[in-house]
């Protein structure tokens, strides 16, 4: 009697050990399902995300075409070569009389232009023929006075797009800040 219960005691011992070996094997081969799983989930995301970037770049262009078509599109740039004879704070653009543009400028935003830079200050349709376009710029000028000055231009907008250049620079010969618009090829 004493050896069916030894018996049966190691049989217990043996079922409960390969029990405890055999759990950890499944509980690995779930990890890894779930694992695959989540990298899955991942691919799918990663994939959506690329897509919705791919439709919102087709939508920006599209947008772009329908409200600035080519032939009647004009864009205005502001670019700056100063250093000594004046500090821009804004900038209103006219056009016909018109405010299309009112731009106020940080300090880095104006650190950037000195540097180099060149802004897209507006992006207009106009019809074929003569416009008058009106730049003030409002700033610090020499020796750190308060400066407004405006520049006008009289532009013929013709078939094909149209690309206008304001610029502000040093003029060493008279100390001031001279303001120039032209209309790039």
């Amino acid at each position: 009697m004493a050896n069916f219960f030894r018996a049966g005691g190691i049989v217990s011992v043996l079922i409960l050990a390969m029990a405890t070996h055999t759990l950890p094997a499944q509980e690995t081969q779930e990890s890894a399902a779930v694992q695959d799983e989540f990298r899955s989930i991942d691919q799918d995301v990663q994939s959506l995300k690329d897509e919705v970037l791919a439709l919102n770049r087709d939508l920006f262009l599209l947008e772009e075409e329908l409200l600035f078509p080519a032939n009647s599109q004009v864009a205005f740039f502001l670019s700056l070569d100063v250093g000594e004879y004046f500090a821009l704070d804004s900038v209103n653009l006219k056009i016909d009389g018109k405010e299309v543009a009112n731009y106020l400028y940080t300090d880095r935003e104006a650190d950037a232009l000195v540097r180099g830079g060149v802004q897209r200050l507006h992006l207009e349709n106009l019809k074929v023929g003569e416009h008058e376009l009106v730049a003030v710029f409002t700033g610090k000028g020499p020796q750190n006075r308060d400066y407004r000055r405006g520049a006008t231009v009289a532009l013929t907008k013709g078939l094909g797009a149209k690309y206008v250049e304001i610029s502000i620079t040093d003029r060493v010969s008279k100390q001031q800040p001279e303001f120039e618009i032209r209309e790039w090829e």
